[in-house]
């Protein structure tokens, strides 16, 4: 199959595209801080064809940030351009009985990866001032797009505090983390999904001091009282294949 993340692919909850995958990544020092919020205040900022999953009464929201090394299939990693710091934040939907992840916004550093993004995936990428930096086992992030005087921003550091597993199915990590697509929808109101596949998450809990946390102001959604519930990945291999409209 010719990429690491291709073994195994029993873990996958459908089989993998018959076509060939597009893009190879590599995502790495990665935070997931999500928090439980009302499906209600998300719902009407997702499309109403797509399905806003719950668990245990209660949609999720998550603010991710972390490195991505990014390449088209048979092109070398380019220094500079390959690899950057991203942030998204992202909810969790369902079209056509298939699970996956839905962006409300993408940040990273790079321009050229912010059109190609925007072009080729339809996804809310934005440009911002980006920094990650490492003290021993510390993550130390700080982002703040490029849109105005008053940018979304977060700033914080990280670490994780146990050591790796695998998230066991049925349980929220697992429901937050092992997702197998994504949704798009361009801007003529086409919806689309993209596979994407990895081996199981490498998991470890984590504890993290966030200074600033304004990625969520965009969406006029208030700043969440509740303590976040942490994950820590040292580094995953991911592979992408193209969007595929959805038939429904």
């Amino acid at each position: 199959m010719g990429h690491p993340a291709l073994s195994p692919t029993d873990h996958r909850p459908w089989a993998l595209p018959s076509r060939p995958w597009q893009w190879a990544q590599t995502w790495s020092h990665l935070l997931f801080a999500h928090w439980p919020i009302s499906a209600e205040q998300l719902r009407p900022l997702i499309p109403q064809d797509l399905t806003l999953q719950e668990f245990d009464g209660s949609a999720w929201i998550g603010v991710v940030p972390f490195l991505l090394d990014v390449r088209p299939r048979f092109v070398p990693a380019l220094p500079w351009i390959s690899n950057f710091p991203e942030i998204n934040v992202r909810t969790y939907v369902e079209a056509e009985g298939k699970p996956g992840v839905w962006f409300f916004s993408l940040d990273a550093r790079n321009p050229l990866a912010v059109w190609a993004a925007r072009r080729f995936f339809h996804l809310p990428y934005f440009r911002a001032r980006m920094n990650l930096k490492h003290e021993g086992q510390s993550v130390h992030y700080s982002t703040r797009r490029i849109h105005g005087e008053h940018g979304p921003e977060f700033v914080g550091s990280y670490h994780p505090t146990s050591d790796v597993c695998q998230a066991n199915p049925g349980t929220l990590d697992y429901w937050l983390t092992e997702r197998y697509c994504l949704y798009a929808q361009s801007p003529q109101g086409t919806l689309f999904r993209a596979d994407v596949h990895h081996q199981p998450w490498p998991l470890q809990h984590a504890e993290a001091t966030i200074e600033t946390n304004t990625m969520l102001k965009p969406l006029g959604i208030e700043p969440l009282d509740s303590p976040p519930l942490l994950h820590f990945s040292r580094k995953l291999d991911v592979t992408v294949w193209r969007l595929e409209r959805l038939t429904s």
